[in-house]
């Protein structure tokens, strides 16, 4: 396929052209309460060509192979129409040549487990959840993805790389009379089959929560000091401030460029945040961007000093700032953007106990539960929490929402944990759905918190 690649963009007239080319098969299976819903398997295939000419750049999509020569000069058209048009000047950072085929390193391939098995494995976890007491309904989902990306430059690159996720996840609900509660959990990754085998306890652990939500009150709403869990500071360190350090959001911003320019002192200097998809068996580990660059650890926060940002090879030469490899694309309709991979909070060095002493009173709040940013300010839900009394857990809260200004925030973290989590299951919308977006981290002590509530 490789060669064929280059075949079909060898000798085209532009200052650079690539092509990439990938074939996408997905399973996925559905409950809603004891019914299965669907099952569904499809394989997709199609070509993305890009094309940059005289500081014009442009994109355009095929689904046969014989159609790839009508949308290279569609993008050839529409590079050049930029430049005629006086638009937006493109430059390509320069990037190494690379040959490089990556396979999957699997810990049991999915691809090969009869779909009787997923079937059964998936009704296993459901039916754990709907064997509690108080919980009513569910909706449970198996999905499985598998990518094989072929990548050819005329700068003489050519690439392959598998990619592969698997899930069970959903949510349950618990009714009791008026009162409606809901848990959100998921598991799975990158690695394999294995992430789905001999998880019943999460399941058994996370019904329980679902349930006992009936039982807890309602948060008091004001300004609290509050412990975050490892995935709703991951979900804070993606949203509201990952977003920012992606090169294309803040480029032709320029009051948030301004603020983001490297060497500023935006958080508590005990906070530390990197970007690394090269974390092998995490769920947003790959070798190669869409732009066939490799993909590299990125030190984004030192100390609380912004030291590094994400990028594709334009941003990183419209800011004179190094590649990182981030620019991904959702599949095979869609030209790459910047986007993060796996993003968190580096662990500290004190124990969840330490941190609990540390906050004396307050709230333990965990696990994300929707929101969203608007520019700098953020709100996001928590599935549920603790009120913390003395430096010990006490009892369980609902209806939680924190909010707030990013920048405020950072410099309110205290201390972080050095317990640490990462996220079985990604989804990231930002112009496209990025299920290889993987987040989490320690838990994280922040003071004078807002949070929503009674």
């Amino acid at each position: 396929m490789l060669q064929r690649l280059e075949e079909m963009i060898r000798s085209f007239p532009a200052d650079f052209v690539d092509i990439r080319y990938e074939i996408e098969k997905d399973t996925s299976i559905a409950y809603s309460g004891h019914d299965i819903k669907g099952v569904t398997a499809s394989t997709t295939d199609g070509y993305v060509v890009r094309v940059l000419e005289g500081g014009g750049f442009a994109t355009a999509t095929a689904t046969r192979p014989q159609d790839v020569p009508r949308a290279l000069a569609i993008a050839l058209d529409g590079a050049k129409t930029m430049v005629l048009a006086k638009g937006k000047t493109v430059r390509f950072a320069s990037a190494p040549v690379v040959n490089d085929r990556i396979g999957l390193a699997l810990k049991g391939d999915p691809r090969g487990v009869p779909l009787s098995d997923k079937i059964a494995a998936s009704r296993k976890y459901n039916e754990i959840l709907l064997a509690h007491p108080g919980i009513t309904t569910t909706s449970l989902g198996y999905s499985e993805v598998y990518r094989n990306k072929f990548y050819v430059n005329s700068e003489g690159s050519a690439l392959n790389e598998e990619l592969l996720t698997v899930a069970i996840s959903g949510e349950a609900v618990a009714v009791r009379g008026n009162l409606y509660q809901n848990i959100r959990l998921s598991i799975g990754g990158a690695d394999g089959w294995h992430t789905l085998e001999g998880r019943e306890a999460l399941f058994e652990e996370r019904a329980g929560i679902c349930t006992g939500l009936l039982d807890a009150e309602p948060v008091k709403g004001g300004t609290w000091n509050v412990i975050l869990s490892p995935n709703l500071a991951g979900v804070f360190t993606h949203e509201a401030f990952g977003h920012f350090s992606e090169a294309d959001i803040i480029e032709d911003n320029p009051g948030m460029r301004t603020k983001m320019e490297l060497g500023a002192e935006l958080g508590s200097p005990v906070l530390n945040i990197v970007a690394d998809s090269t974390l092998p068996g995490q769920l947003g580990f790959y070798r190669y961007d869409d732009e066939g660059v490799q993909v590299r650890k990125v030190q984004l926060m030192k100390e609380g000093v912004l030291s590094g940002r994400l990028h594709s090879r334009a941003t990183a030469a419209a800011f004179e700032e190094p590649l990182s490899g981030h620019a991904v694309a959702e599949d095979n309709r869609y030209e790459p953007i910047v986007r993060m991979g796996t993003i968190f909070v580096e662990p500290g060095s004190e124990s969840f106990e330490d941190l609990l002493r540390r906050l004396g009173n307050g709230l333990y709040l965990v696990d994300g539960k929707g929101g969203q940013t608007s520019g700098e300010n953020f709100t996001f839900g928590a599935q549920y929490g603790y009120l913390v009394e003395n430096g010990s857990l006490g009892p369980m809260i609902r209806d939680i929402n924190i909010m707030g200004n990013l920048f405020t925030t950072l410099r309110n973290i205290m201390a972080v944990s050095d317990a640490f989590s990462l996220s079985e299951r990604g989804g990231c919308g930002k112009g496209q759905t990025n299920i290889k977006s993987c987040l989490g981290g320690p838990h994280v002590l922040i003071n004078d918190m807002v949070v929503g509530g009674i």
